[in-house]
């Protein structure tokens, strides 16, 4: 069964078509008019192997914060539309990575039940014209979004592009391990029969 999704978005202040396999290389087109955004989501692509297209237009002229968050609603949307009933997947993922100066932790359960727990101190309120303060926004959307329990911890660090990648990199790692099939798994990974 194939784990891919499209999922579009059209507000009066975006319009966002994004498409998603879960099971592929890391192939991706990304273009959302936000340079540094555009860099986040493409390594998180390469590194989670998720061919990730997402082609998004808003109202960067207001500021950016509709445009990061409805494109982390879309990507909620769509892990949860591929993931599907989530038979057999390894439901949890944690991963850590260095990123020079910076250590980041990524824990996820793709549990459906949406949880955000974020913490990690920005040392510059911006990296170029983006807001730091819209990473936390992303992630949960994409929290709420997917339904997953999702704890992001950054335990010490300086650069804020830095930060931002060694989060991007382990959420990548974390949703990858968390969203892969696992051997010997069979049915719904839970007690409860279903997620």
């Amino acid at each position: 069964m194939a784990r891919q999704a499209t999922v579009e978005r059209k507000t009066k202040e975006t319009q966002i078509k994004l498409t998603l396999n879960l099971d592929g290389s890391g192939e991706n087109t990304i273009s959302t008019g936000i340079g540094f955004f555009d860099h986040m989501l493409t390594l998180f692509s390469r590194h989670s192997l998720i061919d990730l297209t997402i082609a998004a237009s808003g109202d960067l002229e207001v500021d950016y914060h509709h445009t990061v968050e409805d494109i982390g609603i879309c990507l909620g949307k769509a892990l949860a539309e591929a993931l599907g009933d989530k038979k057999g997947i390894t439901r949890f993922g944690n991963a850590s990575l260095p990123m020079d100066e910076v250590l980041a932790n990524v824990a996820i359960d793709l549990s459906g039940r949406p949880y955000l727990v974020f913490n990690a101190e920005f040392t510059d309120q911006k990296v170029g014209d983006y807001d730091t303060a819209l990473t936390v926004e992303f992630f949960q959307a994409v929290a709420t979004h997917a339904g997953a329990n999702l704890h992001v911890n950054v335990a010490y660090g300086d650069n804020a592009h830095h930060i931002n990648e060694a989060i991007f990199k382990a959420f990548a790692l974390a949703l990858s391990a968390g969203a892969s099939p696992r051997a010997g798994v069979k049915g719904i990974p839970s007690t409860k029969g279903s997620l």
